[in-house]
This record gives C-alpha cells, structure tokens and sequence, in this order.
C-alpha cells in the first residue's frame, strides 16, 4: 500500500456511503479525529445526499455510490448501508482503491466475508469491520479487570440487547429480502462481548423466534466455556428491557448498565461488601475511536487493525454462520442452501 500521507499535515479524506441514522452519527464524530476529513458522500438520490452534504459542510455530494469511489480526493469510504449491501459496497470501494470501513456485520455470511478481506488483502488497501464497542473504554477497562483476576474466576455472564421495534414487515428489521433479524442487527454485539472478554467457547446452543418471513425477532445464545463457564445472550426486536451485561466471578461481579454496547462507566460489586467504579469520557459519541483506529492504520500502511482484526471478524461470522444453522435462519439471496441448510433441511 502505497503511503501518502508523509507530510504530517496531510488529512485522511473520508467518503461515506449511505445517508441514515448511523452515517449522521458517524459524521458528527468525524469532526473530533485527528488527521481527518470528510470530503464525500453518496445517497441513492441526490437529494439526500446533498441534504446531508449541507448539514455536515461536506464539499463533494452524489446521487450514486458509484460516483463517490470514482471520487480522486476520497481515501477511505465509510459503508453505512444495510447490511445486506455490505458485501457489493466494500468490494465496489476495494476495486476502486478506497479504504474501508464497513458498518457490522462485515458480510451477512462467512463467504462474503472472506470475499471482502480477500480483496482487500489483494489491493493492499485497509479493511476494517466496524465494530465500535471494541474501542469503547470501559470495556477495555472490563477487559482488564476480568484477565487480572479483578473478580476471580468467571462464572457466568449476562448479556441483554432487546428493544421494541415499531417497525412492519418491509423493514430491514423484519424483512428476509434485507437479511432482518435480531442476530444480525443487535445479537452480533451480545457475541462480540463474549468473544472478547471470555474467548472462543468450548460450545453452544441456540433457540430463535422466527416470523412469517422465517426472520429471527428474538434470539438466545448460550457459550459454554473450558471452566464450565457460562455466557448466556439475549437479543429481541419485540420485547422491551435493559440492555445491560453482567460478568459474575468468584470474587464478585462487574455491571455495564443500561446501553452497555455504548460510552459508560464501569461498577464492580465485590462479595466481601466493597464497591468500586470507572468513569470515562468521550469527545462524541464514541465512533470517533474506531474512526481515528482507521486513519492511523492507514497513515501507518497497515491493511488491518490489530484491535479488531481480520481474524475477529471471521471468528465472529463463524459463530454467526453456525448459530443460523442451529436455528434455521436463511437468507435466500445469500446463502447456498445445500451448504449452508445444515441442522435444518
């Protein structure tokens, strides 16, 4: 990978494809990390993109994707797509020599996901799956805590990602076409948490709620771990609750309270009565962490982040991959069903 960015002045130039919710929040967050400019963006409609071109002072708007990796200026394009797009949107960037970071789940199965690192790995260009929470701080703290011994020897943990979606059945949270469900769309970080603070699990099993269109709307996953250990994970597009994690050990317990998947604070609970905290702040809303991890791999001519590698990426999509198979979730537009229709034929 050829490095431009000798002179210490040289800003990263961002393009962002798509113009939701999340592209609005990752934009916001832009404008706090270093070496860094948003420079692009891109809606299927011009419209769109010129509105959020407006509202962010972003000097390049396109009414296609395809016009903003054609883009000279652009570096780096952020794919803020559903994730049933991923795949085609990060291979179009790879192959017009854009960086990326593409929004989780990198791929909607494990051979997209291949697909994509493959390609990024033959272009030598950086790839990264954007999995925010890894950069969170009071995770890394809880990280630390539980490989110090902080609580003892795990026991057992509680992961929690529910809402109440009012949406209908067209919606990406619903609908088989955009490859909807719970597992995908929030559950991918419930599997995240474990991943990173326990490691790979020894086992699993997994019971899905599945509707008309055999798209899972609630989903829950238990790891099994060397040490008898147990993780057990929750994720629903039709109950209410808190969305909080808790990791119990022999010695105490440590509680990531509500919306723990984003920036908080870190309380640990100690059997011998004592208590303890960590607060941290961050400058937006957090994605500027993953976002500065980009721009100085790509500063540095890395083509991976070694905070949430290629191989975490495939690991996750693995599990995923399996858990769909033990619950019969199946994408029709993705999947290969005498490969991948397993468990359930």
């Amino acid at each position: 990978m050829q490095n431009t960015f000798h002179d210490e002045a040289k800003k990263v130039q961002w393009g962002i494809i798509g113009t939701g919710r999340i592209a609005h929040v990752f934009a916001e967050a832009l404008q706090v990390v270093n070496h860094s400019q948003l420079r692009a963006v891109a809606s299927r409609t011009m419209d769109k993109a010129q509105s959020f071109a407006d509202e962010f002072d972003v000097p390049n708007a396109y009414g296609s994707y395809e016009a903003l990796v054609n883009d000279p200026e652009v570096d780096v394009v952020y794919i803020a797509t559903p994730h049933h797009l991923h795949e085609e949107n990060t291979i179009m960037a790879l192959n017009h020599h854009k960086h990326v970071l593409c929004e989780k789940p990198m791929g909607v199965n494990l051979k997209e996901t291949m697909h994509m690192i493959e390609t990024a790995q033959a272009n030598g260009l950086f790839l990264m799956e954007a999995l925010w929470s890894r950069f969170l701080p009071h995770l890394i703290k809880t990280k630390e805590l539980i490989n110090q011994g902080e609580i003892g020897d795990i026991q057992l943990m509680t992961v929690f990602f529910s809402f109440l979606s009012p949406n209908g059945p067209q919606h990406r949270h619903f609908n088989i076409d955009l490859c909807g469900g719970s597992l995908l769309d929030i559950g991918i970080y419930n599997l995240f948490l474990s991943l990173y603070l326990l490691g790979e699990p020894k086992s699993f099993a997994a019971v899905a709620s599945l509707n008309e269109q055999q798209v899972d709307k609630s989903i829950s996953v238990t790891f099994r771990y060397d040490n008898q250990a147990l993780s057990v994970m929750y994720a629903s597009f039709v109950a209410e609750s808190p969305v909080v994690a808790e990791i119990h050990g022999t010695k105490g317990k440590i509680v990531l309270d509500h919306r723990w998947f984003m920036p908080g604070d870190v309380r640990v609970f100690y059997h011998d009565g004592r208590t303890n905290s960590f607060h941290f702040e961050v400058k937006k809303s957090g994605y500027e962490l993953e976002a500065q991890e980009v721009v100085d791999c790509i500063r540095a001519q890395r083509i991976q982040s070694e905070w949430w590698s290629w191989n975490d990426s495939i690991r996750l999509m693995r599990i995923m991959d399996s858990i769909r198979k033990e619950t019969g979730i199946f994408y029709p537009a993705h999947d290969d069903h005498s490969s991948f229709m397993t468990t359930h034929s």
